[in-house]
């Protein structure tokens, strides 16, 4: 049964539509230095080729500027693509990067505090049809320093304080008569994190971009995102997310996608594996076929689940329910495709016998 979705305002970044009735958009954001024209021109198309529909760039001084303004002009993929600037501390930075062309500009309301300022970037955006992302991060919400606004952030919740620098920027942004925003609340850890978007979210009808921040490498980031992520989702909430991964920024996507794919809400295109996890019953090298088939698979672009299972207790159900699959036992298996009648056939030719199923199809 799919999810409900918030209902949301729709805005435009670039070709990319946020709106309630769109598929949620995998974002990703590129690791290179964004100065460094040639490899950060080839990371987002890579980044695009992997799934990405919207691609953030560092934009930290003038010199990662122009080198923006290159990419957006000779980044050439076959599918639309927005491209954001991410801006902290400077505000010049911001104007740069929307004469340079940026289908939208991250703000930070945590690190860019005079109103004056930012109401100078707001009205550029408004002038551009840009959009602004108001994206909070727990680690920089609090004012810094001995003076009275930092003590009084410290004594202050972080999700209460993200939430509320959220709405600061809202107001402002409506003050001005602009609307085409995206809010993200993000945390270091998953409890604040699904904490602060569970309060923003009633509050406003702007899409939110969802993320675990920080998350470190390895599986546990993996995990924390996809809970995270996964949660918020499963709850209505969300229209983009970045999966936050100490790593190559592909993987990033590729998880994004996951979790979309687990909650039914999206498939970036290509066989689904459906596996089941082994156990004493299987007679037959399981692990071993999931990596052949995987591997074999992994340019397909196909939209077949294939399910590969061990036994006959549970492997014949979830084999019939995908478009092909196999059962294994000892020494033989059976091959199951949708509308056929199940085959026999011997164990050593089971991968063979899958993958020219998969071929016919």
């Amino acid at each position: 049964m799919p999810f409900s979705r918030r209902q949301v305002r729709p805005v435009r970044v670039g070709s990319v539509l946020l709106a309630q009735d769109q598929p949620v958009a995998v974002q990703a954001m590129t690791k290179t230095p964004t100065e460094d024209v040639e490899k950060t021109l080839a990371q987002v198309e890579r980044l695009v080729a992997a799934g990405a529909r919207i691609v953030r760039l560092a934009v930290p001084d003038k010199a990662s500027v122009r080198a923006f303004a290159e990419v957006r002009q000779r980044v050439s993929v076959p599918d639309p693509v927005g491209l954001v600037a991410d801006i902290h501390f400077d505000h010049r930075l911001a104007l740069l990067a929307i004469e340079a062309g940026a289908d939208k500009v991250r703000l930070n309301p945590g690190n860019l505090r005079d109103p004056e300022k930012f109401t100078l970037v707001v009205e550029a955006a408004a002038k551009a049809e840009v959009a602004i992302r108001i994206g909070l991060n727990s680690g920089s919400v609090r004012r810094r320093g001995k003076g009275a606004g930092a003590s009084e952030d410290a004594r202050q919740d972080v999700v209460e304080l993200m939430v509320e620098r959220a709405l600061e920027a809202v107001r402002l942004c409506e003050s001005l008569g602009f609307h085409a925003l995206v809010l993200s609340l993000k945390a270091s850890d998953v409890p604040a994190t699904l904490a602060a978007y569970r309060q923003v979210a009633p509050l406003t009808d702007y899409p939110l971009h969802l993320g675990v921040t920080a998350t470190g490498p390895g599986e546990l980031a993996v995990v924390k995102s996809a809970i995270g992520i996964g949660t918020l989702l499963a709850e209505g909430i969300g229209d983009t997310l970045r999966v936050s991964l100490t790593g190559p920024p592909e993987r990033e996507v590729e998880v994004g996608y996951q979790v979309l794919e687990a909650l039914g809400l999206g498939r970036r295109g290509g066989p689904q594996i459906i596996s089941c996890p082994t156990c004493g019953r299987t007679q037959f090298d399981l692990v071993a076929a999931v990596e052949e088939v995987r591997s074999r698979l992994k340019d397909s672009r196909k939209n077949i689940t294939v399910a590969i299972m061990g036994c006959v207790v549970n492997g014949p159900g979830e084999a019939t329910e995908a478009d092909v699959g196999i059962a294994g036992a000892k020494g033989f298996g059976v091959l199951f495709r949708k509308g056929r009648r199940p085959r026999r056939v011997a164990e050593s030719q089971l991968v063979e016998e899958l993958l020219a199923e998969i071929d016919r199809l």
